[in-house]
Parts: structure tokens; sequence; C-alpha cells
């Protein structure tokens, strides 16, 4: 960079322009932040101590490159976050759906293309507009893809508070978006970290099917369902079951009922829209996919990434808490044969509710 690079004025015009570069690349909110998580560290220490992670065996790794940057990244000074809206216009409306126990809830982050790849790319295009302007410089980009204090980072940038439910909350946006982040060694102009407005507000705790959110602030993914959905790769508790519903890949109760999601857009990203008609499909049209099927409907899917068997084991759950029905029964029966033994318990497990 040049010798006026080094000036106050010059990195806060850069920092202005980053933020208008990323709303050209359709993000709808960038900040910049410092690398102090000490707050979000000791939460970590205090989670993971509880065993909060359970099998999530990865948070627990890498010793404090999640919580102190330049470990992870030597030489970062500061952190572009970013938010991109994910919620599709027209779908089915959740709540139909989670009370319709013949249909099959799905996460809304999940029911378009995986977004990894989307914001990966759209923040390696950030970085390149960076290096039109300053030349070289060290970077790395970021999507739910290494040891990162994702919300806490996007936190400290401005773009919103972390709710009770441990989600990120925004006054503008609610919380259905995506966050993503670039580690730079640029002293950019930093933003200011906002206030908690979640007030008395209790919503997301007392909908909670499984009661997760153990106190403000504080999920254990044990009791979680988008954990036992997705992360888990064993046997999902019976004590959970009856209180999975429908939900077949993730849940989003704690966001149908947080009143910022009033405020919530809908997204303007084709790859975000609703593919295969996941947001108003039945039970049993997924049970039968084979997993050849499986394979061709979820590509470019994050839901791809939970495999086939744990597929078929979350959906003969909920065939089990669905009303009783013939169709279901033989259904289940015809797939037996072709899983394997943890798929089997479960299947056995949605029978025995069939017949009661």
């Amino acid at each position: 960079m040049s010798e006026n690079s080094q000036s106050s004025e010059y990195y806060a015009s850069l920092s202005q322009q980053i933020k208008t570069w990323g709303k050209s690349l359709g993000f709808q909110s960038i900040g910049i932040s410092d690398l102090e998580l000490l707050e979000a560290e000791n939460y970590l220490t205090s989670w993971l101590a509880d065993n909060n992670h359970g099998s999530m065996s990865y948070m627990a790794k890498h010793g404090k490159k999640r919580t102190r940057p330049a470990l992870l990244e030597p030489g970062t000074l500061r952190i572009i976050s970013v938010r991109m809206d994910y919620l599709p216009e027209n779908a089915k409306d959740p709540w139909e759906v989670l009370n319709d126990n013949k249909q099959a809830y799905i996460s809304r982050y999940t029911l378009g293309r995986d977004y990894h790849k989307i914001l990966r790319q759209r923040l390696k295009k950030l970085a390149e507009k960076i290096t039109t302007e300053v030349g070289s410089f060290g970077f790395r980009v970021f999507v739910d893809s290494a040891p990162v204090m994702e919300k806490a980072i996007a936190e400290k940038a401005g773009l919103g508070w972390i709710g009770k439910h441990t989600n990120l909350l925004s006054r503008e946006a609610g919380s259905w978006f995506f966050i993503g982040e670039i580690y730079v060694d640029i002293p950019l102009i930093t933003d200011s970290k906002l206030n908690s407005h979640c007030g008395d507000c209790t919503a997301c705790i007392d909908e909670c099917p499984t009661q997760a959110i153990v106190a403000p602030y504080r999920v254990d993914a044990r009791r979680c369902i988008s954990y036992l959905t997705i992360e888990n790769k064993n046997a999902i508790p019976i004590e959970f079951r009856k209180a999975m519903g429908n939900r077949i890949y993730g849940c989003d109760d704690c966001q149908l009922v947080c009143p910022w999601n009033r405020f919530s857009h809908n997204t303007n990203e084709k790859d975000f829209f609703i593919r295969h008609n996941l947001d108003n499909i039945s039970l049993l049209e997924l049970f039968h996919w084979n997993e050849e099927t499986f394979l061709k409907n979820t590509e470019g899917s994050a839901i791809r990434r939970i495999g086939y068997q744990s597929w078929l084991r979350n959906i003969a759950v909920a065939l089990g808490n669905a009303n009783p029905s013939d169709k279901i029964i033989a259904a289940l029966k015809e797939k037996y044969s072709a899983t394997n033994d943890m798929v089997k318990e479960h299947i056995s497990w949605a029978l025995d509710q069939q017949k009661t």
C-alpha cells in the first residue's frame, strides 16, 4: 500500500467502500470488528465444561484458535462480517406444516441450495474488490467452515445481538439470515457492538419443543432438535422423539415465535428459492425416496451432509408421531430391510407408536 494508505481517513474511506461493495454483491449488511472475544471465550469454556456441545467434538478442538482469531490466521487485524437473508418467498406457512403431522417440516434455511458455497463465493468476490483498491493483502474467508465464533464476531461488528435462543437477531431483519466472515490484515475502522433488545421476552424459551434453551442465552445441544436431526449420528433419545413431531431436518420454532422476525425480509437470491417442494411435502413421499433419489434431490443442498440413513431415521420418528395409518405401517415395514441397525430401531419404535 502507498504512504497515504496509512492515514485514518484512508481506512475510514476504505471501510465504507467495503460496505458499499458488499451490498452490491448481495449482502444485506456488512460490519467490521476487532479481535477481542474474551467474553465469548469465557462463555464457550463454560458451555463446553457443561457438555452442552454433545457429540460435536470439533467445538472443543483447536485450543484458543476459535476465540483468538490471530491464532487461527496469523496477521489478522480486523474481521469483516456479512449478513445475507435466506427466507424464501411463497413458502408454505410453517405453522400449517407443523400442525399437519402427515407433512414433513424442514428448516427454512435449507429449502434451497447450500448456503456455504454461495456465501463463500460472494465473500471471495468482496476480497477481490478490496485487492483492486489496496493491492495484495492477507485474508481468509469463512462460512461456518472453521473454528470461528461467527455470532459473537457478527455481534461485535454491529450486525445484531445474540438472542436468548443464541441466534443472532437484527432489529431490521429478525434472524432469518446467514452470516460469513473475512479475516483481514488491514486496520479497518470498526463498528460498535449493539445492545440486546430481548428485554423480558421468553417466547423462544417457552416454545422450544424439547426445552433445549436451558437458560437465557444457553442452549444444550443434546436436547435441541436441530442437533438431534443433523449433527447427531446415533440413535435419537427416546425421551425426545415425541417432541420432534414432524421435524425431520432442523427446527425453527424459536425463530417462528420471535417478535423481531416480524421485521424479516424474503430473499431475492434464486439459489435460496425452494427446491423439490420441500416446504410442502409429505413424510411418506420423502420416506419412499431410495438412496439414489435422495442423493439426486439433495445435490447442492445442505441436507445431503446427514446421509441417507440419518434421513430415514428422522422420517421414521416423524411417521411414528403421525396419525395411525395403514399406509404408514406398510411403508415402515417395507423400508425396514433396507436400513442399518440404528435406523431399524427407529422404525420399530415408529411401528409401535402406530399400533397404539
